[in-house]
C-alpha cells in the first residue's frame, strides 16, 4: 500500500522561530533548508533531482511580502529579478544539486522541465540532454524529444528529489514534467521527495477550471487557471485524487514551508523562467498569458514580456518592438513595430482584485482588423489554455468580460471545494 507522508511535525512548529527580513517582515523556511528533515531520507541512496535554476537553498533576503501591504507595492514590483528591493544585486545561496552532494548524497541524475536545467531556452524549445558542467551529473531533459525512455532513468534512482519554483497557474508547465515523474516513480516502486516552495499566485484562485477533453501539454489536470496550490500541494491532491496516469500513487513526502499561509504575498528573487523578469509580470500572466493562443504579442522579445501586448494590425498609443534576445530567440512579429497598450503602470490593487480574466484579451479582439484569423489555427491553442473552447465562442459571440467570468462561477466553487481538502497551509 502506498502512503503519503506530510513531514510536518508539532516538534517542528512549536520550536519554529522566525527570522526577521531585511524589510523587518517575519521570514518563511523554504522546504530545501530543513534539511534536518530529509537528508536522512536521502542518506545510502540513489538519488535524482527535479529542479532547474530555482533550485536555491533559501530565498530570506527580502523575499516576502506580508498581506497587510508592507514589502511589494507599485514600485517594488517592477524591480527586475536579479535586483533586491533596494537596487542590490542578491546573494543567492547554493543550489540544491551542490548541497545535496555536500552531505554526501549520491545524485546519480539531475532531471529539467521546459527552459531547461540554467533556465534559459525558449518557452517550447526542444532542450538537448547533457552533463551539467560543475558536477558532471548527468541532466535529462523532460522537454522536447528524447532517444530514451523515462523508466530507464527511474530505473537507475532509489528515490526522487523535488526543488523547482512555481508560479501557480495551470499552463505553467513544470507541474506537468513533475507529473510524469510521480507516474514513472509510483510504477517503479521509487520514492518521491518533495521539498516545497510558496506559490507566489496562491492568495486566490480563479479562472476556468479545466475539461480533461481539453488535456494537453499547457494543462493536464481538472483544474483552475489560478489553482491556489502550492506544488507540494497540488503533487498531494494529484497522487490522492488517482490523478496520476493509471490510477497510480506513489510514495509522496513532502516537506513543508514553514511560516507560509496562502494569506502571503511572496517576492521571487529569481526569474523562475525566461520570460518572467520581475513581479509584476508574475501576476499579469494570470491574463496574459491567453495571448499565446493568439496572433497577438504579448511583449516576447521585448523587455517586458507579459506586461504589454500588442500587433502591427492594432491601433494603440503604446509602441514596442520585439527583437531576437535570449529565451525569445524568434518571437512574434520581430523587428516589426507593434500598436497597443502597456499594463506596467496597472496597480497592483487592481490586478489582484480582478484575478484571471479576459479584459485585455476581449480589448485586443475588438481593436484588431482582422478578427477571422485573431486566434491561432482555429483557436486550438487559445481552447487548450483556457481549457475549454467555451470562453473562445463567448468572445467570438461579443460577450462581456464580466459575462465570461460569471461563466465558471459554479466549477470554480467546486474546485475550492475540492482544493480545501489537500490545503498544507492556513488560507
Amino acid at each position: 500500500m502506498n502512503f503519503i507522508y506530510r513531514l510536518v511535525l508539532t516538534s517542528f512548529i512549536t520550536m519554529l522561530v522566525l527570522l526577521p527580513c531585511a524589510n523587518g517582515q517575519e521570514s518563511i523556511t523554504l522546504g530545501d533548508e530543513r534539511s534536518d528533515v530529509y537528508i536522512p531520507l536521502l542518506k545510502g541512496k540513489r538519488v535524482g533531482l527535479f529542479s532547474n535554476q530555482s533550485g536555491i537553498v533559501g530565498d530570506r533576503s527580502e523575499g516576502l511580502l506580508s498581506s497587510a501591504g508592507c514589502g511589494i507595492d507599485d514600485k517594488s514590483a517592477l524591480i527586475p529579478f536579479g535586483t533586491t528591493l533596494h537596487g542590490r544585486k542578491p546573494s543567492y545561496g547554493p543550489h540544491i544539486v551542490d548541497c545535496l552532494l555536500n552531505e554526501g548524497i549520491d545524485v546519480r541524475a539531475i532531471f529539467s522541465p521546459e527552459h531547461g536545467f540554467r533556465g534559459i531556452a525558449d518557452a517550447g524549445e526542444n532542450v538537448s540532454s547533457g552533463i551539467d558542467e560543475k558536477t558532471g551529473i548527468p541532466i535529462y531533459s523532460l522537454y522536447g524529444k528524447r532517444s530514451w525512455q523515462l523508466s530507464e532513468k527511474i530505473a537507475l534512482i532509489d528515490v526522487l528529489v523535488i526543488d523547482i519554483q512555481d508560479v501557480g497557474l495551470r499552463y505553467y508547465t513544470y507541474y506537468i514534467s513533475m507529473l510524469s515523474l510521480m507516474e514513472e516513480c509510483a510504477k517503479m516502486g521509487k520514492d518521491v521527495v518533495l521539498l516545497d516552495r510558496p506559490n507566489p499566485n496562491g492568495f486566490y484562485i480563479g479562472g476556468p477550471v479545466l475539461s480533461m477533453d481539453f488535456k494537453s501539454g499547457v494543462g493536464s489536470l481538472p483544474i483552475a487557471t489560478a489553482h491556489g496550490l502550492t506544488l507540494g500541494e497540488l503533487a498531494y491532491m494529484a497522487n490522492e485524487e488517482g490523478w496520476l496516469e493509471g490510477g497510480v500513487k506513489c510514495n509522496l513526502y513532502i516537506v513543508k514551508c514553514l511560516g507560509y499561509t496562502h494569506s502571503t504575498k511572496y517576492r521571487l528573487l529569481m526569474s523562475p523562467s525566461p520570460n518572467l523578469k520581475d513581479m509584476k509580470a508574475i501576476y499579469l500572466y494570470a491574463s496574459t498569458c491567453y495571448f499565446e493562443g493568439t496572433n497577438i504579442s504579448l511583449g516576447r522579445g521585448t523587455a517586458f514580456p507579459f506586461e504589454v501586448y500588442g500587433a502591427p494590425q492594432m491601433s494603440g498609443d503604446y509602441e514596442f518592438t520585439p527583437r531576437s534576445v535570449q529565451g525569445a530567440k524568434n518571437p512574434p512579429y520581430k523587428d516589426k513595430l507593434c500598436y497597443g497598450t502597456s499594463l506596467r503602470e496597472m496597480p497592483l490593487e487592481d490586478i489582484f482584485q480582478k484575478g484571471v480574466h479576459y479584459d485585455f484579451i476581449i480589448d485586443a479582439y475588438n481593436r484588431y482588423s482582422d478578427k477571422d484569423h485573431f486566434f491561432i489555427g482555429g483557436g486550438r491553442f487559445f481552447d487548450l489554455l483556457s481549457g475549454t473552447d467555451r470562453i473562445r465562442k463567448m468572445i467570438e459571440a461579443g460577450e462581456s468580460s464580466e459575462t465570461i467570468s460569471h461563466s465558471w462561477e459554479k466549477e470554480l466553487q467546486d474546485y475550492a471545494d475540492l482544493r480545501n481538502k489537500y490545503l498544507l497551509y492556513p488560507l
